[in-house]
């Protein structure tokens, strides 16, 4: 098992998540078990509300939902829902991946192998 910790605001000039995601993606298509679990800014991209600028080549929210659907295992920080991101306080595009630390330990203790981005 492979933990996948973002941190950074999804569109924020760079393309940490944008590669975060293609990793998760790549990682899962060769059979092994992902997890991602986004803290701080990076819980924005769990969110409807989070819509991909003009200036991006993708949907990164989309490639995460997408990610979920086909079974990567996915949290986000219930604490950083109201504390961290452009869109504090919206909800997450499935009210299931709201998450805690215990989730989060539990998978480090867990995980071969944990990435931070």
């Amino acid at each position: 098992m492979v933990t996948i910790i973002l941190n950074h605001e999804p569109y924020d000039g760079s393309d940490i998540t944008w590669n975060a995601l293609r990793l998760a993606s790549t990682l899962h298509k060769n059979g092994e078990k992902v997890n991602i679990f986004l803290m701080n800014d990076a819980v924005d991209l769990a969110r409807d509300k989070t819509q991909k600028p003009q200036s991006y080549d993708h949907d990164l929210v989309l490639m995460l939902k997408k990610l979920y659907e086909s079974g990567v295992a996915l949290q986000a920080c219930g604490t950083c829902n109201a504390r961290c991101g452009i869109f504090k306080n919206e909800p997450y595009f499935d009210e299931k991946v709201s998450s805690t630390m215990q989730i989060l330990a539990d998978w480090v203790v867990q995980s071969k192998q944990v990435l931070t981005f």
